[in-house]
């Protein structure tokens, strides 16, 4: 008999509370004289990283695979595209209150499981239509074909872009509090190396297995590897692990230093000794949350275009598939040095600053990608959308721990990245439609590098919750 939601709700609360998920098996993390935090950043950057086969930066590599195995056009591959993403962008609320229930080292495991079986039902996906279009053949092969893609691309999205990236950029949070700029920096070394580099890391996997099999040795090396990594390393907070945040002792002269120090910050600098914890209505009801969110949001949607395109926008130009994709090799470098200063620089700078400079980077950025024909254009295009996409990496971690506390991050952090997955559901079926009505992808570049234009005004008012919290 078929298990109700709620019954099935029920087996896996009782599954992530079983002796296999509890903090102190197989090991203990306050066993070693060293802070576990540090193992937590490792397998929060992994996660991240694993997460790369769901995320835009790694499906545009088989993009045009896809429209010659499965027969749709670009404009119909890119509406499932958005159809998947934008149902898995309303079902992240959710998930993100499962996360706060089951904890991170279950969910972390359940969603490397799921990305990992639905790179395999995509592999096999051309065949999978081939079959029901011979059981159904009042059906051609692409009317078959579009709701499976549909269907794919909801899967592929919710437990990658979704889940897998919520749960490993919430963790990271919630260990991590006076060095939490400077961890997401060192995080986002390798997480903005790895999404810059994705297309041409990808592009080249592909060329040496094809894309069927580079697909289901991704879902091998996921479904093994980061699913047994999250069961063994991932713990969900240091508190259940009986430590405390930065790796501080409760009673010890240091600690009681730090509190001191942050019982008067500086005015210039969003710390606090007792921050408050939000609920998620009290979050949304913010206009930090949204003017934060609508930034990281705005950036989700014009890089997902972009990247989504980014063959068939360099072959407009002339550019060949080797030479556009060689395109992200130096944008990864700088956005992965970007990363880093501006982790650094977030622990003591108001993060409205950094939010402000990542969208005048971003527009930059998006009019540059309309004349990659012009060599000065194309090198300052890279360099800037470098820039935003460092800035991204870092404030995509560190923004709401520090304005809205840690006791509901999952909740507030599922309604974040709701948003940012519909604007990336956005990105590739807007810039495929003006490309088919108007035969190139200028205009809508245009009107991308609008969103944050109108983003950079609603950020100037915008302050720290906290300020207001604890006046």
């Amino acid at each position: 008999m078929a298990l109700s939601i709620r019954q099935l709700q029920q087996r896996c609360r009782q599954l992530s509370h079983a002796k296999l998920f509890t903090p102190e098996f197989p090991f203990s993390p306050a066993g070693p004289s060293w802070f576990y935090g540090w193992v937590i950043v490792g397998t929060s950057t992994l996660g991240v990283l694993m997460s790369i086969p769901g995320q835009t930066a790694g499906v545009s590599a088989f993009t045009d695979h896809l429209i010659r195995a499965t027969g749709l056009s670009r404009l119909a591959l890119s509406n499932a595209y958005l159809v998947g993403t934008l149902t898995s962008g309303l079902l992240l609320p959710y998930g993100g209150r499962l996360l706060d229930r089951m904890g991170a080292r279950f969910i972390t495991v359940l969603s490397s499981l799921w990305l990992a079986g639905t790179l395999v039902y995509l592999a096999l996906s051309d065949r999978l239509i081939a079959i029901i279009q011979l059981a159904l053949p009042q059906f051609s092969f692409q009317q078959v074909a579009l709701p499976l893609m549909m269907a794919g691309f909801l899967s592929l999205r919710f437990s990658g872009q979704g889940m897998l990236t919520l749960t490993s950029r919430a963790t990271l949070g919630k260990w991590f509090d006076r060095r939490r700029g400077f961890v997401s920096g060192l995080s986002g070394i390798f997480t903005s190396f790895g999404f810059a580099s994705a297309p041409l890391i990808f592009s080249l996997w592909i060329g040496q297995l094809g894309w069927r099999w580079a697909w289901l040795s991704m879902a091998l090396l996921v479904g093994v590897g980061m699913a047994g990594v999250g069961w063994l390393l991932v713990r969900d907070s240091p508190e259940v692990c009986g430590l405390q945040m930065d790796g501080h002792q409760p009673d010890s002269p240091n600690d009681r230093e730090h509190f001191r120090e942050r019982s008067q910050p500086e005015p210039s600098v969003e710390r606090y000794a007792m921050p408050k914890d939000f609920t998620r209505s009290q979050a949304l009801s913010t206009l930090a949350f949204w003017a934060t969110t609508l930034a990281l949001a705005s950036q989700a949607l014009v890089i997902t275009g972009i990247t989504f395109h980014i063959v068939d926008i360099g072959a407009a130009v002339g550019l060949g598939e080797t030479q556009t994709v060689a395109l992200f090799l130096p944008m990864a470098i700088l956005s992965t040095l970007v990363g880093y200063a501006i982790g650094v620089v977030s622990d003591r700078a108001p993060l409205k600053r950094l939010f402000l400079i990542m969208m005048v980077t971003e527009a930059l950025g998006i009019v540059g990608m309309a004349h990659l024909d012009m060599l000065w254009i194309r090198v300052g295009a890279i360099a800037v959308l470098g820039i935003t996409g460092g800035c991204f990496a870092t404030l995509s971690t560190v923004t709401l721990p520090r304005f809205f506390g840690r006791a509901h991050l999952g909740a507030i952090s599922g309604v974040q990245m709701m948003a940012m997955v519909i604007a990336s559901a956005l990105g590739p079926s807007f810039l495929a439609l003006c490309r088919a009505q108007f035969g190139t992808y200028q205009l809508g570049l245009y009107l991308c590098a609008l969103l944050p234009v109108v983003i950079f005004m609603l950020l100037l008012p915008t302050d720290n919750p906290q300020d207001s919290a604890s006046s």
